[in-house]
């Protein structure tokens, strides 16, 4: 069974051991007063160790006015605190050969180093003051502003990107979940130094923290390293963990076609359909099915594509999943008179899977492909750190790698055939980046 990560019956100030692997390494989790996670993983034999702040906030929690701001925010952490300026928060890991940097999600926000495992004690101090005491000074929001414009802009030229967030918005029109996660340049222009903080002081309490780190570390000495960052956090002593972000209404699925006019020299497109929440059970034969169909060169779209047709140089499939809705859907990249010709093609493949399912030789590769990704992507520290991460604050659960090897192992013919009869049926959304004057054969494409 999967171990229960929540850590709302857990009482603070206490440790449990969640794991023991057969290699000597340990996971154990203990909640600080004020609801504060700290989850930790020992892995004998490296010389390294993963450390992340992970903070359940991300561009979904945001309002329309507030678009952009957790991106925005964590630039504006990497720009000083009470005691360090911002070159001096790039000099101290730079000088010990670390790694620092972030990320934000729809869901998350992460900050993370990777060191030598003697100085992990310089990455907490860095990162937990980043993450507790930044100034968010006026003059940095005003700097920054112009840094995050140009991020748009650079991420807007950039088709193979924009697409998918193009996609997002018209599948989830006017949600949060829809829009992207660096905002717009009419949001970020507009957003104040006020507002940024406030959201800075609502989101980034204790009980939404989660810290993770793997590697060769004692969970004890970490958790005194972690006391000590957040000593001056105010914290209310009987407050839990906050709950995952589970469940929940999912915004509707709205399907249709979106073309963006733009003088590329490729056609870029995405289409989809509805897919599955993130524990929702049937996500591993939808990854088995996913390999199948467009996660490898043996798979069928880019056998048929690419292969056989030479109609595009890149096509695969993909699955996202949230807390309470999900997207499959396929891109690709290809000269524009061939878009029609291209989107014909997966919707074949689409249709041949929703009636067929797929063969047990695509299964057991399918299988092998999700076996093998799982395993190779843990040989690093900072992929144990993620996922223990990752499971803690929004998953709410730990499953042991032999448990996840279980469920891909568990998946059936059947199981396929049931996912893909479910989600391929089901209305399409097309959004394409190219030089079009006239959508009407794109548009019909899908219809």
């Amino acid at each position: 069974m999967p171990i229960d990560l929540a850590g709302r019956e857990q009482r603070p100030g206490t440790t449990r051991t969640l794991t023991k692997g057969p290699d000597g390494g340990v996971v154990r989790r203990t909640v600080l007063p004020g609801g504060l996670r700290v989850i930790s993983e020992s892995v004998p034999g490296v010389r390294s160790v993963a450390f992340g702040v992970w903070i359940g906030v991300g561009s979904r929690d945001e309002i329309a006015s507030l678009s952009g701001a957790s991106h925005y925010l964590e630039h504006l952490l990497f720009k000083g605190t009470r005691r360090r300026d911002a070159l001096a928060i790039a000099a101290e890991l730079d000088t010990v050969g670390g790694e620092l940097n972030a990320f934000t999600a729809k869901e998350y926000t992460c900050y993370y180093a990777r060191v030598l495992d003697d100085d992990l004690p310089l990455a907490v101090d860095v990162i937990c003051d980043m993450v507790t005491s930044s100034l968010l000074t006026a003059r940095d929001v005003d700097s920054e502003r112009g840094v995050i414009l140009e991020e748009i802009a650079m991420h807007d030229d950039d088709p193979g990107d924009a697409v998918h967030d193009a996609f997002a918005e018209m599948v989830w029109p006017a949600t949060p979940l829809g829009r992207p996660v660096l905002g717009s340049i009419d949001s970020i222009q507009a957003l104040s130094r006020s507002a940024i903080a406030g959201y800075y002081r609502r989101r980034y309490r204790p009980e939404s923290l989660v810290i993770a780190a793997a590697g060769n570390l004692d969970h004890a000495a970490l958790v005194r390293l972690v006391k000590k960052a957040f000593a001056d956090v105010p914290v209310e002593p009987d407050r839990s963990p906050a709950a995952p972000r589970l469940g929940g209404r999912a915004p509707a699925f709205t399907p249709g076609t979106s073309v963006l006019r733009r003088p590329t020299e490729q056609a870029n497109l995405v289409l989809g359909t509805a897919g599955l929440d993130r524990r929702d059970d049937r996500r591993f034969a939808l990854g088995v099915l996913n390999a199948a169909l467009g996660g490898g060169m043996s798979s069928r779209l880019f056998q048929e594509v690419r292969e056989k047709r030479g109609l595009a140089y890149s096509v695969y499939s993909f699955t996202s999943h949230y807390a309470d809705t999900g997207v499959f859907g396929v891109y690709a990249g290809c000269h524009p008179t061939r878009a029609v010709d291209v989107l014909e093609l997966c919707r074949e493949q689409l249709a041949l899977a929703s009636a067929g399912g797929i063969t047990p030789e695509e299964l057991d590769r399918g299988k092998g492909q999700m076996r093998g990704g799982l395993v190779l992507g843990l040989e690093d520290t900072g992929s144990r750190m993620s996922r223990l991460g990752k499971s803690e604050l929004v998953y709410g659960e730990l499953m042991t790698v032999d448990e996840i090897l279980t469920h891909i192992d568990q998946v059936g013919l059947d199981d396929v055939q049931d996912v893909a009869f479910e989600l391929l049926r089901g209305p399409l959304a097309l959004a394409v980046i190219g030089p079009y004057d006239d959508d009407r054969d794109l548009s019909a494409s899908v219809a």
